[in-house]
Parts: structure tokens; C-alpha cells; sequence
């Protein structure tokens, strides 16, 4: 049941806070951060959001994304399995894997089509493939809400002012869209990154006592 044929009204409808994935539930580690007192303002959390976004699982997602949008049969099985093998921790393979299946179920529903059971970027990528919809929009998009997500978190747990994080997500942009122009290609060769402590916070927030997020 596709209501639209807008490829902008389409993609802000999946990656808008409404559309049932349940983001809202996931910190990416953040909260284990500021829990460690290491993000504890705008400042620190604008670092923090920069390094997810140009060394994580920001640019790695970006291009898997494109690399599901471009692959076909055999190719996106791997491209699934890759991205389910790249998580760092229980939670972060949780994270992606139950967005996926949640939007998966969701865009199939709404659209008539068929969709992998698969990490989130790869269902997305698949997704805007099998509706047409361009690729390097749907990048810019796709990582607009993910490092909104992330500012909604830390707005609620470092805390800061609603303008404060807008500011800092409103510097993000400038990275998000050079981010988006490097992934187009789908080159799943240059998937890689170096954020161990990012990594290590995934790990340490399985343990964390007191907990608003899932990871």
C-alpha cells in the first residue's frame, strides 16, 4: 500500500522517529559514556558523535547501506552476513539486527515488497533499491537520523538543552554529507574503522547496573 510516489516524503516517513524500529531504545554505548564521565557536555559529545559518525559504525553502516542497495542474489546474503559479523558487541548485534527486522516488516507491509531479515542498513539499502528510490539521498537521510537518534540520547542522559544538541547535530552535517558522497560506490572493501573505547562501551554497558538503554 504505497500512498506516495515522493522519494523525500517516502524516506523521511521510514527514518523519521514514528516510524516503528524502536531506535529511541539504543544508545550505541553512549550511555556506558556518559557513565564513565567521558561524554559529559555539548563539547564531548560533539567529539564523541564525530568519531561514530567518521571512524564507526556511522561510515561502515553508510556503506553497507549502499552496498545492499547495489547487490543482488548471492552478493546481498554476504552483504548481510558482513554486516551481522561486524557488530562489537551482544548489543550492538542486537541493535542493528532488530531494527532491521522491525523496519523489514514495517516497509513490506506499507509497500508490497519483499525484504531480508537483515542488519538495518542492509534492509534500508535493499529497501530504497526495490522503490526507486536515489541512493545518495537516502544515504544523507539514513545518516541524519542515525546521529539524530544518538542526539536525542545524550539530549536525555548527559544532559543537554534541546539547543545545545541541535547545535551539535547541526555541526554533524557538514560530515554526514561527505560521508554519504564516500559510500555511494558501495565498496564494501573500505568498511573498516578504529574506535576501541567506542567499542569497549558497547561491551561494558552489558553489565552497567542502572540502564534507560538497551546498549
Amino acid at each position: 500500500m504505497t500512498t506516495t510516489t515522493d522519494p523525500a516524503l517516502i524516506l523521511h516517513q521510514w527514518l523519521s522517529p514514528a516510524f516503528p524500529v524502536g531506535a529511541f531504545a539504543w544508545s550505541h554505548g553512549l550511555e556506558w559514556e556518559v557513565h564513565a564521565a567521558r561524554v559529559h557536555d555539548a563539547a564531548s559529545f560533539a567529539d564523541w558523535l564525530d568519531t561514530v559518525l567518521a571512524h564507526g559504525s556511522g561510515r561502515n553502516d553508510a556503506i553497507l547501506l549502499a552496498a545492499a542497495y547495489r547487490a543482488e542474489g548471492r552478493a546481498l546474503e554476504e552483504i548481510a552476513a558482513l554486516a551481522a559479523a561486524l557488530a562489537p558487541s551482544a548489543e550492538r548485534r542486537e541493535e542493528t539486527l532488530s531494527q532491521g527486522r522491525a523496519f523489514a516488516a514495517t516497509a513490506a507491509a506499507l509497500h508490497d515488497i519483499a525484504l531480508p531479515r537483515a542488519a538495518y542498513p542492509v534492509v534500508v539499502g535493499r529497501a530504497a533499491r526495490l522503490m526507486d528510490l536515489p541512493l545518495s539521498l537516502t544515504l544523507r537521510l539514513f545518516l541524519q537520523a542515525f546521529a539524530a537518534n544518538l542526539t536525542s540520547a545524550a539530549i536525555r542522559l548527559v544532559p543537554l538543552g534541546q539547543t545545545e544538541g541541535q547545535r551539535v547535530l547541526a555541526l554533524a552535517s557538514p560530515a554526514i554529507e561527505r560521508l554519504a558522497r564516500e559510500a555511494e560506490p558501495g565498496d564494501a572493501e573500505g568498511i573498516g574503522g578504529a574506535v576501541p573505547m567506542i567499542d569497549l562501551a558497547s561491551m561494558r554497558h552489558e553489565s552497567q547496573g542502572t540502564r534507560l538503554f538497551r546498549s
